[in-house]
Order: structure tokens, then C-alpha cells, then sequence
């Protein structure tokens, strides 16, 4: 079974984060979430998250995805981590599947991640990397790299994400359940 990497920074959007890690989970996919240290995670709505672990104790583990929540401040502390961008290279390098939600797609960018890629976002985030083939969909895959654009598309982005790890009938089965 595929496993997924979800790191959780103070001033996350809790929308994305736990409507990824609950859809990744209801198709059977292991998910991690690991703060970037050992503090329960303020999201930027105040709901206060509880990460499976922390970022230092999986960092040597290996994954098949990572999927970073926007929000802010959390794209703004996923973005200063270097661990986190080490990270994201490492996987990319890998061939692995990189993905990323709302203001989030700027830490790929930052990564060096979406030079000449489609990509998405909450508008204007991308506006500063020039690189970016910028798209308006809810949802944009360019190769292994999986970006979408905010809290209302967070539902959408993980069944894509769903269907890359465990194909398309395992997305259908998870859709049904949901009442879509």
C-alpha cells in the first residue's frame, strides 16, 4: 500500500489538511502527518491538530507522496523549512509524487519544482515565479507533481490524489461512499 507524507505547520488550512489525510485514509492508503516539531499544530482557523508524529522522525523514512496543506502562516513556516524543501527535491529526484493545495504550490515553486510545469493555485500565489505555466483548474497534474487551488477544490484534489496511488476504481469506491 502506497504511503503518504502530510506535514503539518502551525497556520496550516485545516480544510485541506484533514480532508486529505481522511480521504487518502478511506481508500486504505497509510498516511503520516508530522509536524515540523512537537507542538499540536494551530491551523489558521484556530482548530488545534494533532500531527502522528514529527517531521525529524520520518524524515529518513520513505514515502511514495508528499502533500503539503496551503494556508497561512503554515505555507510561509512549510516554505522557510529546509528540511521541507530538501525533502521535496529528494522525492522529485526520486520520481516521486509531489503535491501541494491553495498557497502551497509556491513552496514547490520555491523547490525549483514547477519551472515550466502547469501548476495551480489560490490566485496570485504563484504570481512571483515567472516559470510556472499557470492554469485556472481546480486541479493540475503536470507529470508527478499534483497541484490545486484552495479549501474548495480540497474534496477534488484528493481523490486525484487517491486515483495516481491506487488507480481509478478505488477513487470510484471512495466517491460513492462520500455521496458525491
Amino acid at each position: 500500500m502506497p504511503k503518504v507524507l502530510v506535514p503539518l505547520a502551525q497556520g496550516c488550512e485545516e480544510i485541506e489538511a484533514v480532508t486529505v489525510i481522511d480521504i487518502l485514509r478511506r481508500a486504505g492508503i497509510t498516511v503520516v502527518s508530522a509536524g515540523l516539531d512537537n507542538q499540536p499544530v494551530r491551523a489558521s482557523r484556530g482548530v488545534i491538530l494533532v500531527p502522528d508524529t514529527t517531521l525529524d522522525a520520518v524524515l529518513n523514512d520513505s514515502f511514495d507522496m508528499i502533500v503539503l496543506p496551503g494556508g497561512q502562516p503554515g505555507t510561509d513556516n512549510l516554505n522557510a523549512d529546509k528540511r521541507i524543501i530538501e525533502l521535496l527535491q529528494k522525492m522529485a529526484q526520486q520520481g516521486k509524487h509531489v503535491a501541494a493545495i491553495c498557497a502551497a504550490p509556491s513552496v514547490l515553486a520555491s523547490a525549483g519544482l514547477l519551472d515550466g510545469k502547469k501548476a495551480t493555485s489560490f490566485p496570485t500565489c504563484l504570481d512571483d515565479f515567472p516559470k510556472v505555466n499557470l492554469q485556472t483548474a481546480a486541479v493540475v497534474e503536470d507529470g508527478n507533481v499534483i497541484t490545486s487551488r484552495g479549501p474548495g477544490t480540497a474534496m477534488d484534489f484528493a481523490l486525484v490524489l487517491v486515483e495516481r496511488l491506487v488507480g481509478k476504481a478505488k477513487r470510484r469506491e471512495v466517491e460513492a461512499g462520500l455521496q458525491r
